[in-house]
């Protein structure tokens, strides 16, 4: 008996069809009802001091997402105007690849690619 994984993530917006359509087309999150189905993997549960700077001072909280190609989606995200941030510090070895965008209503968003095995 215990938690098998994150059964959904649930944030306000201010638009809520449209961020819901944002996310599905650019990162094929989402779907009929808000669903999709996701790859096993590893799940990082994390929270974070109340000062950090590992994502912006007025949010609570950011999505990281696992991703199978960081540079591929980086790629798309940017030929669809969308701004892709990376920096080889944010990258490990052993646990993997980085970059962050923002939704539409500015939450932040970590694409991580982890390295192979994880």
């Amino acid at each position: 008996m215990g938690v098998t994984g994150i059964g959904g993530l649930f944030f306000r917006a201010k638009d809520p069809k449209a961020l819901g359509a944002w996310y599905l087309e650019h990162l094929g999150v989402g779907g009929p009802c808000g669903m999709w189905e996701t790859q096993a993997g590893t799940t990082v549960f994390q929270p974070f001091k109340a000062d950090t700077d590992y994502f912006p001072a007025d949010r609570q909280w950011m999505l990281n997402l696992r991703v199978d190609d960081r540079d591929a989606i980086k790629a798309c995200l940017e030929a669809a105007g969308i701004e892709v941030k990376t920096d080889p510090e944010w990258d490990q070895p052993g646990v993997g690849k980085f970059a962050r965008i923002h939704d539409p209503e500015g939450n932040p968003i970590e694409l991580w690619e982890p390295d192979a095995g994880e």
